[in-house]
């Protein structure tokens, strides 16, 4: 809907939703005064709330005004430089699933590697708010749908991939409500779809955050407990949360935020990174030739090493430009996109929306390339800043949106870390696109389509953020004399 809107009538468009009255834009300018010179005056409203209220409560990604920024400022003194450049986290839970692949791939079977990596990051944000980790990656690696001498259940078996699994389908059904507006609750009318994942999800939160607070408790009682509100060297996140608050829905809705923002925007930009060097071998090639150059074959990598990467990080960034994990967002005057033109006049309470995707393959900032797959973007200076929504010009991220600079630089920690180690372990990449179950193939009408469309092997969709349906299958070779990971 957004390429038709903006197709047809330019960078901001208005459509109607059941009587309400929606302004969509993908202009830089626009959603500059949306996020930063005019934040204060944009809120989410009671509507977009309501759409997301029974997953993500109150936490940041759902509050305004003052809860928002207390919200905000309740992590970020957490994600200090020690701890987002703490790499022993990372290196443990990227092993584990480095030997899963290797096990998979060396019986000459296509591994789905948006599975493999949602359980990496889900392992690692887990081990790194709570303390301990859900081990999704001791779990059996699913098969493809042409390998018939091995079945795969749909159905969850360890209380891991019931966790995720309901996660993910209540980030779905909240994703959908949207397209119905204000009437989405009389399609749910007895029944909040919801509930019965959020009944999973909570039966493993429940006594986690029931425990940090006992914890605390027995301290307060030992006299203990430090008005000191920066964390201790081997707090939890939880543990640092739950200094600052006993407030049991606080410190749910807080975790579930942080869950979303640590592990689903991640895992999704591993995602189409690795779908992008599948894609393209050349670049691959440099990337592995630029790690290898600062690390090696082995050696496992620093916070500095990963700073002097400045390859990597043009990589990631133009995934983000291309791929964003998060498509579009629900948020007085605008600026018009016209210079000569007059300020665009925005009722009070009306929904504005602003489409990430449009807005990074826009080329009226990125030039007559901008659907062109071209890390060297970043490199060589082409970038205009108020275009790249994960730059600092913006109160509100991409990566962790809405959390502060720390987090997104522990993201890209995360990310930068985990393909390093997987490109000293594997030279070569590539889809497998007989793996893929037939009906996540792209529709047929998009190999006619104008951009990237045309271009596309898997079908990208979309629920709170960016997904590939049906997964990411793909054959990997691993590099020659390769040995195990070590640290």
């Amino acid at each position: 809907m957004f390429d038709l809107g903006f197709d047809g009538n330019g960078p901001i468009f208005q459509w109607n939703l059941f009587w309400d009255i929606v302004y969509t834009t993908c202009d830089p300018e626009i959603v500059k005064t949306i996020l930063s010179t005019d934040f204060v005056n944009y809120e989410k409203g009671e509507l977009l709330s309501s759409y997301v209220r029974s997953l993500f409560g109150t936490g940041v990604f759902n509050s305004d005004g003052e809860m928002w920024k207390f919200h905000r400022s309740m992590a970020r003194p957490f994600f200090s430089r020690e701890r987002i450049s703490h790499f022993e986290l990372f290196d443990r839970h990227a092993e584990h699933a480095l030997l899963k692949m290797k096990e998979r791939l060396q019986a000459g079977i296509a591994v789905n590697f948006q599975d493999l990596i949602a359980r990496f990051t889900l392992d690692s944000a887990t081990e790194f708010l709570f303390g301990f980790c859900v081990q999704s990656l001791s779990s059996p690696l699913p098969y493809p749908h042409n390998i018939t001498t091995h079945q795969t259940t749909d159905e969850p078996n360890s209380a891991a991939e019931k966790f995720a699994q309901a996660f993910a389908s209540a980030q779905a059904i909240v994703s959908e409500r949207p397209r119905v507006g204000w009437t989405w609750p009389l399609q749910e009318f007895f029944r909040d779809k919801t509930d019965e994942h959020m009944v999973v999800v909570d039966s493993v939160l429940q006594p986690i955050l029931e425990g940090a607070l006992k914890k605390k408790e027995a301290r307060m009682r030992q006299e203990e407990e430090s008005t000191d509100e920066k964390a201790d060297d081997d707090d939890t996140l939880l543990d640092h949360l739950v200094r600052l608050t006993s407030d049991f829905s606080i410190l749910h809705d807080e975790t579930l935020n942080v869950l979303l923002a640590g592990r689903d925007t991640t895992a999704s930009t591993l995602t189409f990174t690795i779908y992008l060097l599948c894609m393209y071998p050349d670049v691959l090639k440099r990337l592995r030739e630029e790690i290898l150059l600062h690390v090696g074959p082995t050696r496992r990598p620093t916070y500095d090493d990963i700073r002097g990467m400045k390859y990597l990080r043009a990589v990631l960034n133009e995934t983000l430009r291309l791929y964003p994990p998060v498509h579009s967002i629900k948020e007085s005057m605008l600026p018009n996109p016209d210079p000569h033109g007059k300020p665009i006049y925005i009722p009070a309470k009306t929904g504005i929306s602003y489409s990430v995707m449009n807005m990074h393959r826009n080329p009226k900032y990125w030039g007559p390339d901008s659907e062109k797959y071209d890390p060297d973007r970043f490199i060589d200076e082409r970038v205009n800043k108020y275009s790249y929504p994960t730059r600092s010009s913006f109160s509100r991220s991409m990566l962790g949106h809405a959390y502060a600079s720390d987090n997104r630089r522990f993201a890209y920690n995360e990310m930068s870390f985990f393909i390093i180690r997987l490109l000293q372990n594997f030279s070569t990449m590539s889809l497998d696109l007989p793996a893929q179950p037939p009906d996540s193939l792209p529709p047929a009408e998009w190999k006619n389509a104008k951009g990237r469309k045309a271009l596309e092997q898997i079908f990208p969709k979309v629920h709170i953020g960016l997904y590939s349906f049906g997964g990411l299958w793909v054959k990997m070779g691993e590099a020659e004399g390769q040995e195990p990971t070590t640290s």
